[in-house]
């Protein structure tokens, strides 16, 4: 099997396991007795410890290669899923939000492994692969939970998707160890023990310009998105009345677009265009999108904006981490990528705290245009990623 093939495959399990229970966190939350700031706190949790652990992952990964990390850290999330679904109250379930959070090296793992396997051309090809496989795990995963749950959430076990997620965290580390080949050769493992790497996320980042406003891009377009996730529902319910089937059907749809940009048109337009345009090109979309989503004055023209959210987000997001990854060489390509990680797992973080506050004080639609300027900044990022003459290293 074809090694961008079968890392598809393996994330779009993994992912999937851990889509099916992150919808079902704020109820099992609700049902503890948890005050809504105490529901928050559980959420952000998991992307504030992610943040911590991502350059970790990424240097270990640089160091014994992508195979050990991918297998590790998803027994850790395996593990964390048996917690939350024995939890017994709040504090139980707090820890497993920051175990998995800590144990979350899987992602930077997986766009380290696709940056070894694939030539610099073809590398927004790859990670938009691993991208895909990410948008069909969390477009399957809540609608998954949501069935295993049923509509009864106040007598529903939680214990039955847990337990479905750790599983597929089994097979993920089943296939890793019996189909993965590892990718990052003995010599680069050892150059990179013995090579003076940056020992941390700020350090990192002082040490290659361009890598510094390319993360700061994916930190202002995952911001939007994570404000757009968080409030997606509290919109759609006080604007146009609607429920949770149709926001489901939604963003099924939003996932499907941004799984077909990714998995497929990229692969077709970035040889043509070039990462550098097309992130540009994602980001103007994307700031369209949210402005028409947050002024619609009814649900067809709001569909409209979510879908050119998705196709901005399947354009920017494998694009301008390809550009990112030529920041690396072979020994510390997963250590940059853990930092381009870090970066949108701050994002992950402020995204839902801003949202709710701006919903509550100025409006259904306000989170949207905020998200939308906040978007547009990353456009000047983008030109100075390119100014500061980012170095593209051939592999």
């Amino acid at each position: 099997m074809r090694p961008l093939l079968t890392i598809f495959i393996i994330c779009a399990i993994d992912v999937l396991g851990f889509g099916v229970i992150v919808p079902l966190v704020p109820y099992m939350a609700d049902r503890f007795g948890g005050a809504p700031w105490a529901i928050t706190a559980i959420l952000g949790s998991y992307s504030l410890c992610q943040l911590i652990a991502a350059p970790l992952w990424g240097r270990l990964s640089d160091r014994y290669g992508r195979r050990p990390i991918l297998i590790i850290s998803m027994a850790g999330a395996c593990v964390s899923y048996l917690v939350l679904g024995f939890a017994p109250g709040l504090s139980w379930l707090l820890v497993s939000r920051m175990l998995s959070g800590f144990m979350a090296g899987n992602i930077s793992a997986a766009m380290a492994y696709a940056a070894d396997v694939s030539r610099p051309e073809h590398r927004a090809r790859a990670l938009g692969t691993v991208g895909a496989a990410i948008a069909v795990g969390f477009m399957i995963g809540p609608a998954l939970g949501g069935v295993l749950v049923g509509n009864d959430v106040q007598s529903a076990s939680f214990l039955l998707p847990a337990l479905v997620s750790a599983g597929l965290s089994i097979v993920a580390m089943l296939l890793v160890t019996l189909l993965l080949r590892e990718s990052h050769g003995v010599a680069e493992r050892l150059a990179s023990r013995t090579r003076a790497l940056p020992a941390s996320a700020l350090r990192t980042l002082a040490a290659r310009p361009a890598l510094r406003w390319l993360v700061l891009a994916g930190v202002l377009v995952t911001f939007s998105q994570s404000t757009l996730e968080s409030i997606v529902a509290l919109w759609g319910l006080k604007r146009f009345g609607i429920g949770p089937r149709t926001i489901g059907l939604m963003l099924f749809g939003l996932a499907a677009i941004t799984v077909a940009m990714q998995g497929g048109l990229v692969r077709v337009l970035a040889p043509r265009f070039g990462e550098q345009r097309l992130a540009i090109g994602g980001i103007a979309a994307y700031v369209c999108g949210l402005a028409i989503t947050g002024v619609a004055p009814n649900l067809l023209i709001a569909i409209g904006g979510l879908a050119l959210c998705g196709f901005g987000s399947g354009a920017f997001s494998p694009s301008v981490t390809a550009l990112a990854s030529r920041q690396a060489d072979a020994g510390n390509r997963g250590v940059v990528m853990g930092t381009y990680q870090s970066g949108t797992s701050l994002a992950r973080v402020l995204g839902p705290f801003s949202s709710g506050l701006i919903f509550g004080r100025f409006g259904a639609g306000a989170p949207f245009l905020v998200g939308a300027v906040v978007t547009l900044q990353a456009l000047w990022c983008m030109l100075a990623a390119k100014r500061a003459g980012g170095r593209e290293v051939v592999q």
